[in-house]
């Protein structure tokens, strides 16, 4: 009996995945003997000393706290005190609008580079000179500018959501074969209907090729973004945890930025094998 590809990778990965949870808990199960321990040094380190657990959580007690949390995902007890439900919903909001943001600019303006050879020289110059330029980087400017800490995060998704998908909307539109533009022009297609009939679709699985990589730089930087500018966030909440000391909280906040960032980008890429087409 032979098994497909797909169920022994399966296989495979929660093997490995089960592998990883037995050493984590191995590692992190009690350690040490109180009775051996100062008194005076077991009253300063509280709890996790005095039971002679390591200082790691487990996968147990990751797995409780995550049980607790989605629980209630949006409960809402104060500025520092919000559901993950609630921190999500915020970064994905944020990632959203200057995810959107970034598309209405960057299509347009790449199309407009790919198919003219005097636009792309001329804009060159400035792609080259700001593309290189950390996202983060442009924060203190917004945040002087904007005076808005949220709009600024926003302004940052859409900075660096921008080049990954204009300059492969460029390369897309540019790499189109001529002889289907002739054949177009030898019909006495419009610019605009050729730009949506035949260029488009051509250069449609490398447009979203880039905007898949926009959006895995911008579920990237806007938890970076939200440590700085704090309030609201799983940035912010990773942040606050750790001031908190609250280790198993930033391991379940890490977790969720992982399988929200694998969503998205597995959303994406289902969209690019739709527009996929042999030749």
């Amino acid at each position: 009996m032979t098994f497909s590809l797909r169920f022994r990778a399966a296989v495979v990965s929660i093997a490995l995945f089960a592998a990883f949870l037995g050493i984590w808990h191995l590692a992190t199960r009690s350690t040490a003997a109180t009775t051996h321990m100062s008194p005076e040094y077991a009253k300063l380190m509280g709890l996790t000393a005095t039971q002679g657990k390591s200082a790691m959580p487990g996968p147990l007690d990751v797995g409780a706290k995550l049980w607790e949390h989605l629980k209630q995902p949006f409960y809402d007890k104060g500025p520092n005190d919000k559901g993950l439900g609630i921190q999500l919903g915020y970064s994905i909001g944020r990632v959203g609008l200057g995810y959107l943001l970034a598309v209405i600019v960057a299509i347009p303006l790449g199309f407009l580079i790919g198919m003219s050879p005097l636009i792309s020289r001329a804009i060159d110059p400035f792609i080259q000179i700001l593309k290189p330029i950390s996202p983060l980087a442009w924060m203190p400017l917004a945040l002087y500018t904007i005076k808005d800490s949220s709009i600024s995060a926003i302004f940052v998704i859409f900075i660096c959501s921008v080049w990954p998908m204009l300059l492969n909307t460029a390369f897309g539109v540019a790499a189109v074969r001529k002889e289907w533009i002739n054949v177009a022009r030898t019909l006495e297609v419009g610019t605009i209907r050729r730009a949506f009939t035949v260029i488009l679709p051509a250069a449609a699985p490398t447009i979203l090729t880039g905007m898949r990589i926009s959006i895995g730089i911008a579920w990237l930087v806007i938890v970076a973004a939200e440590m700085l500018v704090g309030g609201t966030g799983i940035g912010y909440f990773v942040w606050n945890e750790w001031n908190n000391l609250s280790i198993t909280n930033v391991i379940i906040a890490i977790l969720l930025i992982g399988i929200v960032g694998m969503l998205l980008d597995q959303i994406l890429a289902r969209f690019t094998r739709m527009v996929t087409f042999p030749e």
